[in-house]
């Protein structure tokens, strides 16, 4: 049996701001979930979470813009699978995207509804804004350790 690791690990990626490169990113996603041998259930929750921040970065801040890249880091902890989607826009503020995001009202909205998602899957997620733009940081723990901690 291999010895459980202690350090983090961060892969990076930046990536042009087009919508048919968000499988690429679930492919990533998707290998790092296995890695730390999440559920399915974890795994869906982590690549539905990542593919509406990206979709965010893409559509949102820079509004399809391929010249535009968007950065994704993916860092392997022991416990948990951390990941930031930073882009270049302007920023938002979360509380006006459909008023309170974190209620369900919204689900059925065709749009806006990103934010709620991922707060829903995730463990974490929390918005930084600079005047260079905004990063998402989203944190799923292991199944493991969110049963035992």
């Amino acid at each position: 049996m291999s010895k459980p690791e202690t350090t983090s690990e961060t892969i990076r990626m930046s990536l042009p701001s087009r919508l048919d490169l968000l499988n690429v990113l679930d492919r990533v996603a998707v290998s790092l979930c296995e890695r730390l041998e999440f559920d399915e259930d974890a795994m869906s929750q982590v690549t539905l979470s990542l593919i509406e921040a990206g979709t965010n970065a893409i559509q949102h801040a820079h509004k399809l813009d391929p010249t535009k890249l968007f950065d994704v880091n993916f860092t392997l902890h022991p416990d948990a699978l951390e990941i930031s989607v930073a882009d270049h826009g302007g920023g938002f503020q979360p509380e006006e995207v459909n008023g309170d995001v974190g209620s369900p009202e919204h689900l059925l909205d065709v749009r806006g509804r990103g934010i709620y998602i991922m707060r829903a899957c995730m463990d974490t997620v929390d918005f930084s804004f600079s005047g260079t733009g905004t990063v998402c940081r989203m944190v799923k723990r292991r199944p493991t350790a969110a049963a035992t901690g």
